[in-house]
Order: C-alpha cells, then sequence, then structure tokens
C-alpha cells in the first residue's frame, strides 16, 4: 500500500492547540467499523458503549518534561534535545537539535552545569546517545530544568503541565501523552467500575516513533520505532477471562492497543511480559485480542491512522475522518475522539 493512500485534507485550525476545560466535555464520534455508519456524541456517552464484563484497558505511562534547553560546553552555541528513550546507567536516546552541533564527544550544559550530557553516539536515523552526569536525583533536576514535550503542531503554550498527562499517569518515561486518555476523569473512571466493567492498566511508553513520520513511499519498507511497554500477570488474566466469556475488550489509544497485540500468542491469549514492540499494525493486520479502540483523530499519512485503519478499514475511516472535518472536530493532542465500535 501507498503511504499516500492515508492522505486526507485537514484545515489548519482545526488542530486543537489547548485542552478544553472540562477533560469529558470533548465530542466522541462513534464509528461502527463494519459498516461505516457514524454517529455523533459526548465523551461523556462513553458508558453507553461499555457492559458488565468488558474490559477497559489504559496505559498508565506518565510523560516526563523531554525537553532540554542548553548549551555545548566549549561555546555559547544553543542547543535543544528531547529524551526518547532511556536505555541505561544515565544513557537515553535523544533528538538533537541542531544535530550538526552534536558530535560524538561534544558535551552540553544544562542549567549552568547543573547536568551535563556527553555525546556517546550517532544513530542510523540521526538520534544520539548521551550519557548525563549529575549530582542528586535524576527525575529532580529533570523537573527543575525540564519542560513539557508537546508536539510541533502545538504552538500554544500550555498553561498546566498536568493537562498533558492522563488522571491516572504513573509511571515515568514518556516523550509524548498517550492522548486518548486524556479524556478520562477520575469521576468517568469510577462510574466506569460501578458499571462492574473491568479496568486493567499497561503501561507502554510512547517514544521516537510520535515525532517521526513516514517517509517512504510503501508503507510496507517503513521501519517502526520500538517502544518498551509492560503488561501484568493480572492484567493478562483479565483480558484472557473477557474474551473466554465473549465480552468486549476496549482498549483506550494506539499504545494500549499496541501492547496486547504485541503479548499476545497466535491463538489470541495474553502473557505476562516486560520487553520492546516495534508491532506496525496496518490494513491486512488480524488483531488477536482488541474488539474496540477508543483514540484521537490522528495525523495524514501515520502509523496511527493506518493502525486505526486496519481495525475497519481505509476507505471507512478516511469517509469518517472527512465527515470530522465536515463537522469541525478538533484534531491531534488535544482534540476529540473517536470509538470504533
Amino acid at each position: 500500500m501507498k503511504t499516500s493512500d492515508f492522505y486526507y485534507n485537514l484545515p489548519q485550525e482545526l488542530i486543537a492547540q489547548t485542552p478544553l476545560k472540562e477533560r469529558s466535555k470533548s465530542r466522541m464520534m462513534v464509528l461502527d467499523k463494519v459498516t461505516g455508519e457514524v454517529m455523533h456524541k459526548s465523551f461523556e456517552n462513553i458508558l453507553e458503549y461499555l457492559n458488565e464484563g468488558d474490559t477497559i484497558v489504559l496505559n498508565n505511562t506518565r510523560v516526563i518534561p523531554a525537553r532540554l534547553y542548553g548549551s555545548r560546553q566549549d561555546k555559547e552555541e544553543k542547543i535543544e534535545i528531547l529524551l526518547t528513550k532511556q536505555l541505561e546507567n544515565d544513557m537515553w536516546e535523544v533528538l538533537v537539535k541542531p544535530g550538526k552541533k552534536a558530535k560524538i564527544g561534544t558535551t552540553i550544559l544544562f542549567g549552568g552545569g547543573l547536568l551535563k550530557a556527553e555525546v556517546i553516539d550517532i544513530l542510523e536515523e540521526g538520534e544520539r546517545i548521551v550519557k548525563f552526569t549529575y549530582e542528586g536525583i535524576f527525575n529532580e533536576i529533570l523537573d527543575k530544568l525540564g519542560t513539557m514535550p508537546l508536539p510541533p503542531y502545538i504552538t500554544e503554550k500550555l498553561e498546566e503541565k498536568e493537562r498533558y498527562q492522563t488522571v491516572y499517569s504513573k509511571i515515568n518515561g514518556s516523550a509524548a501523552a498517550p492522548t486518548a486518555g486524556l479524556h478520562f476523569t477520575q469521576e468517568i473512571l469510577k462510574k466506569i467500575e460501578e458499571k462492574k466493567v473491568n479496568i486493567v492498566y499497561v503501561t507502554l511508553h510512547v517514544g521516537i516513533g510520535t515525532f517521526r513520520p513516514v517517509k517512504v513511499d510503501t508503507i510496507e519498507n517503513h521501519k517502526m520505532h520500538t517502544e518498551h511497554f509492560i503488561i501484568s500477570k493480572k492484567a493478562a488474566e483479565t483480558i484472557n477471562e473477557t474474551k473466554k466469556r465473549g465480552n468486549k475488550v476496549l482498549c483506550v489509544g494506539t499504545t494500549s492497543c499496541r501492547v496486547v497485540e504485541s503479548a499476545s500468542d497466535e491463538n489470541g491469549t495474553l502473557h505476562e511480559m516486560e520487553g520492546d514492540t516495534s508491532i506496525f499494525i496496518y490494513p491486512g493486520y488480524k488483531f488477536k485480542v482488541v474488539d474496540n479502540l477508543l483514540t484521537n483523530f490522528h495525523l495524514p499519512e501515520s502509523t496511527l491512522l493506518m493502525l486505526v485503519s486496519a481495525l475497519s478499514s481505509r476507505e471507512i475511516i478516511l469517509n469518517a475522518y472527512n465527515e470530522a472535518v465536515k463537522e469541525r472536530y478538533r484534531f491531534f493532542s488535544f482534540g476529540d475522539c473517536m470509538y470504533i465500535k
């Protein structure tokens, strides 16, 4: 399939620049993945689509203040880095801007030397491996010096840092939020539990792929990024029991979807697991676990748009996106959502 097959025209003014005042007041397009029928609802209507015994899967990753501004140790040249993946022993995979200023052996200072990063290696796609040195606790220093890594299409300042976190975020490690979860409130989570719907948490730390476009003409040639994930024994067992009963598994976001599809065997049975996944889901993929998906609206020609197309069809998804444009939905991270049933 061609990357251009997943293009749609999006007016710039429909890209949401700020979160709504109330998380749960977003609009929700409900899409029948088989017939293509579309209904326009509010996110608060999500309870109507959940039945006792169903399971909802949430990604509890937490966004770190991953963008750092510093300068080279030997010169007063400004350098920006974005932490994308923690490796080990204070080693991180990062994006650097401008890259030409960050050759192997270069030392970058942040906060007047409170934090130092030495470039250890340069990877194939241009990312750097850096080793940090500091006095104290890394996360505390990062909280002090770092800023929230909002996507490049958001140009307005975020007034409240927590609005780029889900209310159930717990485990630090992401370079971007699992944005489908931004619509949830503690009140809605409580109502879901009261309806005797299972809530399970998995972890996938959103990494570099969020910032990387598909650069090949044929999607099968695209090299997917890897992201670290964790699924507990309890979460796996709950999902397996749900499937055995004939109930539905709803994944909130493409990240949760990628976890459960990565951790399942050929029979669709989930296992406790921790590791890295580079699963690339596009039309033709046969889902083993996911029945329904709650997701935001994604960028044209993106791997995320390809994933949601696999759950339905490219034609149905693009028709729904064109309807969303026509109805003036808000797009991307701080935008509205789509429930694919």
